[in-house]
């Protein structure tokens, strides 16, 4: 069984001490001889009507956390973990890295902040692996869980850990919405060492007979936050009750409020507290700009800044805005597509892909596109709306500026939008630079590089069908995000691969021979 270093052998009751912010690495597990301090008294909302939830009491442990490293070296990873983060090109750890996986490593559930981007796939995923490393899955009984509110972030941290997975050996499968259940199912009978899963997909599997969670001995949730915005706390607390009462959980978001106080109390035994960031999304590398438009120049100034020179992603509210500003690209030359929810798994796959490879420039999108999704140098995001929630604003902005990169997020906002975005600002407790712009201004140039279109129409080619899979090797697929309407359905939340789903390349598990399965199954 896998060790669980000093765990107390049942779960105490949760109660904390208060931590107020900052940053900060609390402590682990404590062998249970150490007397919790009394419940404290958590924060309530701010005083006057509306506003967002105020972040929670962090919960104070009884235990010093273990130190932070400075290398992966100092870690005593597998050797095969060690030289793939090599060719992988991941050098020194990210603070978040080296602040949890001295602590995760040794067992210790970890209750983690830091903005998107800023490393956490790694900080847990590397622990998850190192610690199921050498373990073999029983038929249906996974033995760790990942669990992501949406089909794009469970893509991205399918497509993360596969390098490392595949290095130890360890099968694994992705299943989420939108994809076949069958193929999964087929998956998970073959027997899989780690799974990735979004909350309605995992219980629709559970459901069937296809799943069994009483062996998972590590479980992460990751962006719990968003689970329980979208709605998804009865399936990740029916997930926590099934799973091993005293294994290992770790809990990553980028924001942590007070949605998510009930699974750190219930769920989570004295964990280490780790904060990278106070305002869980402002940082030196990413500017911020609010531009101040009329009503009448808002079409026009964001198709010229569509038409700069470099990828970018337009946030808009609605499908069919996102499809109307769509059409009006591609009609004055801008190379553009749309995501949203109402494209097909398989559309949003490829249109994804398309943006990636540099076929579409402008990527315009809904929400669905907020968290989740990893571009390579994407230096600029566009809100044409507004978010009505400073929790997207961080997400939407999350988009760049990632891995220590530089950013710019920039938001259009008019006359009657003035007040509500300064309060949106102070609850992300961002600083914006603020200008007012026409279309043509040489200001609007310098912050987003916009440029008149050549107003020659394009037609971006359809995107070409995914290629069958293959039975030998995973096939990596392309994440994609579904909203809260079809994330509640029987198809569930969350990012898959192209091709129908995890679990495609194993209708007839392999019966002699080794294999090196791979987390992407498509």
């Amino acid at each position: 069984m896998l060790s669980r270093g000093n765990r107390p052998a049942r779960r105490p009751s949760r109660s904390g001490g208060a931590h107020s912010g900052g940053a900060h690495s609390g402590a682990g597990r404590s062998g249970g001889a150490a007397k919790r301090p009394g419940p404290a008294k958590r924060p309530g909302k701010r005083p006057g009507a509306g506003g967002p939830p105020a972040e929670f009491a962090m919960p104070e442990s009884t235990t010093p956390a273990l130190p932070a490293v400075a290398s992966f070296g100092e870690l005593g990873l597998p050797a095969a973990l060690l030289e793939t983060l090599g060719q992988q090109g991941v050098i020194e750890p990210f603070p978040i890295q080296a602040a949890t996986l001295p602590n995760s490593l040794a067992g210790r559930d970890i209750l983690g902040r830091g903005r998107t981007g800023s490393g956490k796939t790694l900080a847990f995923g590397l622990a998850l692996l190192a610690r199921t490393a050498g373990r073999r899955a029983e038929p249906r009984r996974p033995l760790s869980l990942v669990l992501v509110p949406t089909r794009e972030l469970a893509q991205q941290v399918t497509d993360a850990l596969t390098p490392y997975a595949e290095a130890l050996r360890l099968r694994s499968a992705t299943v989420v919405g939108g994809l076949s259940i069958g193929r999964q199912a087929s998956a998970l009978r073959a027997g899989v060492e780690v799974l990735v899963a979004t909350p309605g997909r995992l219980r629709d599997l559970i459901d069937r007979g296809d799943c069994h969670l009483d062996q998972v001995a590590i479980t992460v949730l990751d962006e719990a936050d968003q689970m329980a915005d979208m709605g998804f706390m009865p399936q990740v607390t029916a997930v926590l009750k099934q799973v091993d009462p005293d294994g290992q959980r770790m809990l990553f978001s980028a924001t942590l409020d007070r949605n998510v106080d009930r699974l750190v109390r219930e769920f989570l035994t004295d964990p280490v507290v780790h904060s990278v960031d106070p305002s869980a999304g402002a940082v030196t590398t990413m500017e911020h700009h609010v531009l101040h438009v009329a009503e009448t120049d808002k079409r026009a100034t964001a198709i010229r800044i569509a038409a700069r020179d470099g990828r970018v992603i337009m946030f808009l509210d609605t499908k069919h805005a996102v499809d109307r500003l769509t059409k009006q690209l591609l009609a004055q030359g801008v190379r553009a597509a749309g995501l949203h929810g109402g494209k097909s798994q398989p559309q949003r796959n490829r249109t994804l892909e398309q943006f990636k490879n540099g076929q579409v420039t402008a990527l315009v999108a809904t929400n669905v596109a907020a968290r989740g999704i990893h571009v390579d140098n994407l230096d600029l995001v566009v809100n044409v709306d507004p978010p009505t929630d400073h929790k997207d604003y961080l997400h939407r902005g999350g988009r760049t500026a990632r891995a220590g990169e530089s950013g710019r997020v920039v938001t259009l906002v008019l006359p009657h939008q003035r007040r509500d975005m300064e309060r949106l600002m102070a609850d992300a407790a961002i600083t914006a630079q603020a200008a007012r712009v026409h279309p043509a201004d040489d200001e609007l140039a310098r912050i987003t590089g916009a440029r008149e279109p050549s107003g020659v129409a394009v037609v971006i080619p359809a995107p070409a069908p995914a290629p069958a899979p293959r039975r030998s090797r995973g096939q990596g697929g392309k994440r994609q995000g579904g909203q809260r309407a079809q994330g509640q359905s029987a198809q569930g939340q969350g990012g898959g691969g192209t091709g129908g789903g995890a679990g495609a390349r194993r209708r007839r598990p392999r019966r002699s021979g080794p294999s090196r399965p791979s987390l992407r199954q498509s």
